[in-house]
């Protein structure tokens, strides 16, 4: 009987009307939870992941757009380092084709300075060989007038005179370079 005393009196052990009463409370927690609070937490769950679901959908599509817009810059610096070497291979051509025209026009330019001199050495040489002639002519009029004693103001006379003088002193001159 101590025993079964000591039972009634147990702390641990809870009365019957302790359990019924803890047990009803414990089935209203269960119903609330499972009627009111579990929905609404599954549509908050629910909710968080279509919003992560979209999230993750919404950086993969920029992911994609920079991408894409990566590949354009890309392919866009590409045409552009194309195009600028394309330009500047034109810039050489047209350098070369320019410095070989300018290369022709001074050429030409100093062989038309070269003819033109030329051309004025020879019309200078022989205005200067008229002039000799003609000087030479007077002088040796005026000697050989001394030298034979007579005039010879005759002009057919005095251009055989000049003539023949001349011829000797080619003559002369040509034996002397032999």
């Amino acid at each position: 009987m101590a025993v079964l005393a000591a039972e009634e009196n147990n702390p641990l052990i809870p009365h019957t009307y302790e359990l019924v009463v803890g047990s009803f409370a414990f089935l209203l927690v269960l119903v609330v939870v499972g009627r009111i609070l579990v929905p609404r937490i599954q549509k908050t769950l629910a909710e968080r992941t279509e919003a992560i679901e979209g999230g993750i959908k919404k950086a993969e599509d920029a992911q994609a757009e920079a991408r894409a817009t990566l590949e354009e810059y890309r392919a866009k610096l590409a045409e552009a380092r194309h195009e600028a070497a394309r330009m500047r291979e034109e810039a050489r051509e047209q350098a070369a084709q320019i410095k070989a025209e300018l290369r022709e026009e001074a050429q030409a330019e100093a062989r038309r300075l070269v003819e033109a001199a030329h051309a004025q050495i020879e019309a200078d040489r022989l205005q200067a060989f008229t002039q000799l002639r003609t000087e030479l002519g007077r002088l040796s009029t005026e000697l050989a007038a001394r030298i034979v004693g007579e005039s010879l103001e005759d002009p057919a006379r005095q251009s055989r005179v000049v003539d023949r003088f001349l011829e000797e002193l080619e003559s002369t001159g040509q034996a002397a370079v032999r």
